[in-house]
């Protein structure tokens, strides 16, 4: 896409490890894409369009490369919703695999409009119509055919386009030749079936879209021979534009030979959507889960139109990503929500509640950056030299440089939803100046990632580093390797378990009574902890039951004062002291030090004046910090704290004579348990989608397939829950049976109590 667009010169590939997007040593080195990337370039070229019939003008595209590994879904996920449209590319040798039913599902949830592009057809046992009958049993939309793949005997030269009747072959990727008409009809001499086939798949596509567009089905039902190109690419847009995934426009190529990638680009300006065509933003006000649209909120704090106050609000900007760039240092990646977003304004940060000052705009080509001046509303590009913005973060800027007025400064473009980490690995620096290195490169790579945690053990001086999966972590330590000069140790990747209370816990009081930072001081609290699960249909009905922390429920209660008494202390600074201290008490549990999830924990504090003696907020964090340590101990010393491990919902597929052994290792050899086991040939998948009144073009070696070779070498897939720590090396197990002809995916489910002889183990 660059390289036709004009931004590059040559054409990266993958395989090479010479890539625009995927610019990371890493990326280059295992062929994946593992930071997204934006991008902007203009399409269609300015000499395509003086010679189009109608008046054209080159749009602006902004384009993300996300990854498309399971491990990195947290990346996809805070990429999904700054888009106005998307390509899903299929690889039509392994068809829809499971994670991309998963980011399909995602972006179907934010109402994402989707082309599906099917890749690889070069490739022996590619399979178009496999893919195609696949969108509509896996990801459940009515595919529309609108360009069926070039064959000439088994060789794949080129794309036909169904809706304009022609046929674009290439020899090389500046060698790309158009036939149309009689010239169509001539260099298909040999092949009349497939000419049969462009007619017969203009004639489904025109039926399958008739059911969805109005005015195609009237043209379909008086005369369809008055259905013109230009219609019908309307008609797609129109049926595509709020995201449903009802249906799927589907195109076809091979990226690698340069096959049918400028007629995706030219599907993705007539097809997808505008910013402007899009639904209009929901935002929240601060943590509240009510959202409601932009203009509903900007009326109620700014005032109707005609007032002075209307121009206030300058825009509203979303950080989708925080990057430390090679060159310009760490950059903020924003997409512009509302107004125009100018280099030189100081934003506003609604999470942080800071403002600060940008040293910039930028645009990037990946490594390539250029300056502009000013953002516009649907733009996307980067500010330089923010210190506090994080992934998620939503900034705002006013006209003039002005305060930002109290009822805007805690407005909030989706916060992100961060999922728990699943591993983790221990790091050891050797001295003070390591330590101290280590921490700064931490902290920038959780700002870029926010799905990488870290902490610190004051007391044995290491470093904990949680993530999502083996890899997230493997990728994290080989940038860490790269950044740090110093030395540090680095330990192996292991599995972040939990301690859970299997019973109550207390009550217990502690009297909490000398100097804080010099301070003398006195507080008694009670803490009383339960298993979460005995209080969740009271939190149902009661909301006021606590704040949630880190899988815990915390409610804290501070006793009114006797009759005319007065507090002498702030009871909302006391309340996000004790919140404090309850916090760091869960972060180790008894048993293993590992955070302690899964409780309700209620803290009453005593107000009376014997009680309470000149407390600071450090003797009310350490007086919650001390009653909720004695209470989980007493609980150990009970037998009554457990420990919960990571389960993982696993998709395995897998040719079908190995399936019994891979069955067996699951439930026997791994401790899980298989859900489900689906037949992955195409034709048979379940759904919502009739599959036998879906059109797929036939594929080339369709009619020579004997049903033994079929029937050999037909895959199936294994759904199953499995702990975490039994899968790390999963995949080397099965590669040594399938003779790796096995796919697996997983994803975090939930987390178990860890039982029987595996606990002993532990």
């Amino acid at each position: 896409m660059l390289y036709y667009s004009g931004v590059t010169h040559r054409i990266g590939d993958v395989n090479a490890g010479n890539t625009v997007t995927d610019f990371l040593e890493l990326e280059r080195e295992r062929g994946i894409t593992i930071q997204s990337a934006a991008i902007t370039f203009h399409w269609p070229l300015p000499e395509a369009c003086q010679s189009a019939p109608v008046e054209v003008r080159p749009k602006v595209i902004n384009l993300i490369d996300t990854p498309g590994h399971q491990d990195f879904r947290f990346e996809v996920d805070r990429c999904l919703p700054i888009l106005d449209g998307a390509v899903c590319i299929i690889d039509s040798v392994k068809g829809v695999e499971a994670h991309t039913e998963r980011v399909w599902a995602s972006a179907q949830e934010r109402a994402i409009p989707c082309i599906v592009y099917v890749n690889k057809l070069d490739r022996d046992g590619a399979s178009f119509r496999k893919s195609v009958l696949e969108v509509a049993s896996r990801l459940r939309g009515w595919p529309l055919v609108c360009q069926i793949p070039w064959w000439e005997r088994d060789q794949f030269v080129g794309v036909i386009d169904v809706i304009d009747r022609v046929g674009y072959r290439w020899k090389s990727e500046k060698q790309k030749t158009s036939y149309r008409g009689e010239a169509l009809e001539r260099a298909l001499a040999g092949n009349h079936s497939l000419l049969e086939e462009m007619e017969t798949a203009r004639e489904k596509l025109l039926e399958g879209l008739a059911e969805f567009d109005e005015a195609i089905m009237e043209l379909f039902a008086n005369d369809p021979s008055l259905i013109t190109s230009q219609a019908i690419k309307e008609a797609i847009r129109r049926t595509i534009r709020h995201g449903g995934g009802k249906a799927v426009p589907i195109l076809a190529g091979a990226s690698f030979r340069h096959i049918g990638v400028e007629p995706l680009m030219d599907a993705v300006v007539d097809y997808l959507p505008s910013p402007d065509e899009r639904p209009e933003l929901q935002v929240h006000d601060g943590d509240s889960k009510q959202s409601q649209s932009l203009s509903e909120f900007l009326e109620a704090h700014q005032g109707k139109k005609g007032k002075k106050g209307k121009q206030r609000l300058a825009a509203i900007a979303s950080v989708f990503k925080v990057f430390n760039h090679p060159k310009e240092g760490m950059l903020s990646f924003v997409r512009v929500y509302h107004g125009e977003l100018h280099r030189n304004a100081s934003p506003w940060n609604t999470h942080s509640l800071v403002s600060e000052a940008p040293l910039g705009l930028l645009q990037i080509s990946a490594a390539k950056t250029e300056g502009v001046q000013v953002l516009s509303e649907g733009q996307i590009g980067a500010m330089k030299g923010l210190k506090k913005a994080r992934t998620g973060d939503t900034l705002i800027t006013t006209v003039t440089g002005k305060a930002v007025p109290d009822g805007l400064r805690h407005i909030q473009v989706r916060p992100p939803d961060i999922p728990p980490a699943v591993a983790f690995l221990a790091m050891e620096p050797y001295g003070n100046v390591a330590a101290q290195e280590l921490e700064t490169v931490l902290d920038q790579m959780s700002r870029q990632d926010p799905s990488l945690r870290w902490n610190r053990d004051e007391k044995s001086g290491q470093f904990i580093l949680q993530g999502m999966g083996k890899l997230h972590l493997e990728v994290a330590v080989h940038q860490l390797r790269q950044s740090i000069k110093a030395q540090v140790d680095y330990g192996p990747i292991e599995v972040d378990y939990k301690e859970c209370l299997t019973g109550p816990a207390g009550p217990h009081t502690v009297v909490f009574d000398k100097p804080v930072a010099g301070k003398a001081g006195k507080v008694i609290c009670t803490a009383t902890l339960k298993p979460l699960a005995d209080h969740h249909d009271n939190h149902q009905a009661q909301p006021d039951l606590g704040e949630q922390k880190d899988g815990n429920m915390i409610h804290v209660v501070l006793e009114s004062p006797e009759a005319g008494g007065v507090l002498d202390f702030d009871p909302e600074e006391a309340r996000q002291q004790l919140l404090n201290g309850v916090v760091a008490a869960m972060a180790r549990g008894p048993r293993r030090s590992s955070p302690v999830q899964g409780c309700h924990i209620t803290l009453t504090v005593d107000t009376s004046p014997a009680s309470l003696d000149s407390p600071t907020g450090g003797h009310f964090s350490g007086a919650a910090y001390q009653v909720v340590r004695e209470s989980l101990r007493q609980a150990s010393a009970s037998h009554r704290v457990g420990i919960l491990e990571p389960i993982m919902l696993v998709h395995i597929g897998c040719p079908e004579a190995v399936a019994g052994q891979v069955q067996h290792d699951i439930s026997s050899g791994a401790g899980g348990h298989v859900l489900e086991i689906k037949d992955r040939s195409a034709e048979s998948s379940g759904g919502t989608v009739d599959l036998t009144k879906v059109y797929a073009p036939p594929d080339p070696y369709d009619s020579v397939t004997s049903l033994r070779e079929k029937k050999s070498t037909r895959v199936v897939e294994i759904v199953a829950k499995v702990p975490f720590k039994e899968v790390l090396d999963f995949d080397q197990k099965l590669r040594s049976k399938t003779g790796g002809r096995h796919s697996m995916t997983m994803a975090f489910d939930s987390f178990a109590r860890v039982v029987g002889p595996r606990e002993k183990d532990l």
